[in-house]
């Protein structure tokens, strides 16, 4: 069961490294590739899709690496009101208009001291829901109900990679997606490409749509891609160390 949140739109497969139709083949899947281009998808969707799957037929292996995914299924998720359009288009414009960081030090102390700042995603839903509500997402928070899947009813593992090792592979996978057909997939998108779009935060793809409008060489749009990959791994890296020290940490070198 899918637990990324790039991995569950149609027009990524190879440029997210979702599993190919043969190793699909061998195992049911499920939450990979069914959601529209340019429909918004958040962890309160995801966790509503997983819930079923939870209790219906085989125990499933959740992977992925979508840390506010694993933190919502095994600590809970707040009830927060949905974002109406208009909010969510003024939040982006704002982010245009003003930039990641000012945006984010519109947030509150408390809302600041515990996220990504440097996730665009992160803090525009932060911004959006203090901009509906009237309230800080920590306050919706604090009010969050039991989880559907404690750490106590499973078995909870991390993956801890060893930072040249990973930058290394990182290089490689990506030089293995533009093999299979990453730009194929880009070019497909091209003439409904919106960089506000969910779909369109996946890594490697405003790059390779840079190359394809003749904004970046290839090989420019390979290198700044492998630079914003090893960016994210880091971030996630520290994410997890915060918020994952219950888990079961493996080094992935020697599995």
């Amino acid at each position: 069961m899918n637990a990324d949140a790039l991995q569950v739109f149609a027009d990524w497969r190879v440029l997210t490294a979702r599993p190919s139709p043969a190793e699909a083949a061998q195992a049911p899947h499920a939450l990979y590739g069914h959601v529209p281009w340019t429909a918004s998808y958040s962890v309160g969707d995801w966790l509503r899709a997983v819930a079923p799957l939870l209790t219906d037929g085989p125990r499933p292996i959740i992977v992925g690496g979508t840390g506010l995914y694993f933190r919502a299924l095994t600590e809970g998720l707040a009830d927060i009101p949905a974002t109406p359009p208009e909010i969510r288009a003024e939040a982006q414009a704002r982010l245009g208009q003003i930039g990641l960081p000012t945006l984010a030090a519109e947030l509150d102390d408390a809302t600041r001291a515990g996220l990504d700042t440097a996730n665009p995603m992160r803090v525009l839903r932060a911004w959006e829901v203090a901009r509906h509500t009237g309230r800080s997402i920590r306050d919706w928070q604090s009010e969050t109900p039991p989880p559907l899947l404690p750490l106590t009813s499973c078995s909870a593992f991390v993956l801890d990679a060893e930072r040249d090792w990973l930058a290394d592979r990182i290089a490689r996978r990506f030089d293995m997606m533009l093999a299979d057909g990453a730009l194929n997939e880009a070019r497909a998108v091209l003439p409904r490409w919106d960089p506000t779009l969910n779909a369109a935060q996946a890594i490697g793809a405003p790059e390779l749509i840079a190359h394809l409008r003749g904004e970046l060489t290839i090989d420019g749009a390979r290198e700044h891609a492998i630079v914003a990959s090893r960016q994210y791994a880091k971030r996630q890296r520290t994410w997890f160390r915060a918020r994952m020290r219950d888990w079961t940490w493996l080094d992935p070198r020697v599995l």
